[in-house]
């Protein structure tokens, strides 16, 4: 196990094959699997596959750039509704499950960074018609990988 855990690495390249709906269902189960305060889970995913909205996200900065070949992104939200104190640390533990999920499962991501930045938080709010109550952290980007 920890091997798998030391060969994650960020993909920034793939090779268009979608990612299979098994694959997706995994990759949230590991992510709902993590740790929370006090259990509270103030989490919640964006699962984007419609290549208009992944275009467009990745047209937001250039950090971005892969979602444009990218056919899977997921959006880790925190909602500080559910844990004030605790939604940041508790949503990074769901995103990093969601990173080692990834990766055991032969696929490619990187985590591309949103909060607290927002110029990167309102273009991602707007096309995934995310509420303003509801903070999105990380943009992922998931694919087959067309490199190491």
């Amino acid at each position: 196990m920890i091997n798998e855990i030391l060969a994650r690495r960020s993909i920034r390249k793939y090779t268009g094959e979608p990612v299979s709906d098994e694959h997706i269902t995994a990759i949230l189960e590991a992510a709902m699997s993590a740790p929370s305060g006090m259990n509270r889970k103030p989490w919640h995913f964006v699962v984007v596959t419609e290549r208009e909205k992944l275009d467009r996200l990745g047209g937001t900065t250039n950090s971005w750039a892969m979602l444009k070949e990218a056919p899977l992104s997921v959006v880790v939200c925190g909602d500080p509704g559910i844990s004030e104190k605790y939604w940041e640390q508790d949503s990074v533990a769901a995103l990093e499950n969601m990173l080692i999920a990834i990766s055991m499962l032969g696929l490619g991501a990187v985590w591309l960074g949103c909060h607290p930045n927002p110029e990167r938080e309102g273009p991602a709010r707007e096309i995934l018609g995310i509420p303003e109550d509801i903070i999105p952290i990380a943009v992922v980007s998931i694919g087959h990988p067309a490199e190491e």
